[in-house]
């Protein structure tokens, strides 16, 4: 009899922990986000405040600071230019009290080039894309800059831009702003698009360049990349930045967002709490950043 308790006390403690750990997948979390820094101690220019900047990432680190978050991410373009302009704005980033990540953006690249393997340094980037999980989700770093006139650093990939680039220069897109994923880098992401699928994971994006809706700032191989996704129903978000003006749109039940850029206008800014619930996502914008409710589309 008492072997028949303990086995039974023994069956109901993995029995309760299996259920806690079914539950705690699902807890809600979340993270905060803003884009587009894109810092210099240059005059206004245009609609672009430079200088303005670093109070506002100071702002909005505060009051992400108010909160439990799993991590913070910006998504790209930390500075304008000048390598310098990084010292400015790393004591602020800093001051954060969540985990963070970088996104890789075009004009983080617009330094010396004896400079620009040392970015990577400055922004704590081990790699130029990357995944983490957060309970049930995987998040993809990508990096639209690894095919680009600015960010390639090899000869191999340089002239695997060139190629790309030509083929693609009848689109809207083909700007020398922009850039691509190479193809080592979207086999890296079909594979971990496979790896969420078996492991029954949300999937969610993160970009510099967005994907959707097709206008000028796009990757230059929106396409393959937007034909890899359709094939995953675990893919449930896309977030970047680049394009200040910021936009959104659904397909396939897919949500891209495009985050407001900081960087922009005289007397406001942009940046925003984003929170992921079982079935939901709810952002919670700053300044010009704005709220949605976005639900889930569930497999």
């Amino acid at each position: 009899m008492k072997n028949l308790g303990f086995l039974f006390f023994f069956i109901l403690t993995i029995s309760c922990g299996f259920l806690k750990d079914k539950k705690e997948t699902y807890n809600n979390f979340t993270i905060g986000v803003m884009a587009d820094c894109q810092y210099c101690d240059c005059p206004d220019k245009g609609i672009r405040y430079y200088r303005s900047s670093p109070k506002r990432m100071e702002s909005a680190i505060e009051e992400f600071n108010k909160h439990d978050l799993a991590y913070t991410i910006h998504l790209g373009d930390f500075i304008d230019h000048k390598f310098s302009s990084f010292d400015t704005l790393i004591p602020i980033w800093d001051k954060l009290k969540s985990k963070s990540y970088h996104v890789l953006g075009n004009h983080d690249f617009a330094v010396n080039d004896s400079l620009k393997t040392k970015v990577f340094d400055k922004l704590n980037l081990k790699k130029r894309y990357y995944s983490f999980e957060k309970n049930n989700w995987k998040f993809i770093v990508l990096d639209g800059n690894d095919l680009s006139f600015h960010g390639s650093l090899s000869t191999e990939k340089k002239n695997e831009a060139a190629t790309l680039f030509e083929k693609k220069k009848n689109k809207n897109y083909a700007k020398k702003y922009n850039g691509g994923l190479s193809k080592s880098q979207l086999e890296w992401v079909e594979e971990e698009l496979k790896l969420a699928t078996k492991n029954k994971q949300h999937v969610g994006f993160f970009d510099h360049f967005p994907v959707n809706p097709i206008e000028s700032h796009n990757l230059w191989n929106t396409d393959e990349f937007l034909g890899l996704i359709k094939k995953y129903n675990c893919v449930k978000v896309f977030m970047n930045g680049h394009n200040h003006a910021g936009s959104y749109m659904e397909e396939n039940g897919v949500h891209f967002i495009t985050y407001k850029g900081m960087v922009d206008t005289e007397n406001t800014t942009s940046y925003a709490l984003t929170k992921f619930t079982k079935d939901s996502i709810f952002i919670k914008g700053f300044g010009r950043e704005e709220n949605r409710k976005l639900k889930i589309k569930q497999d």
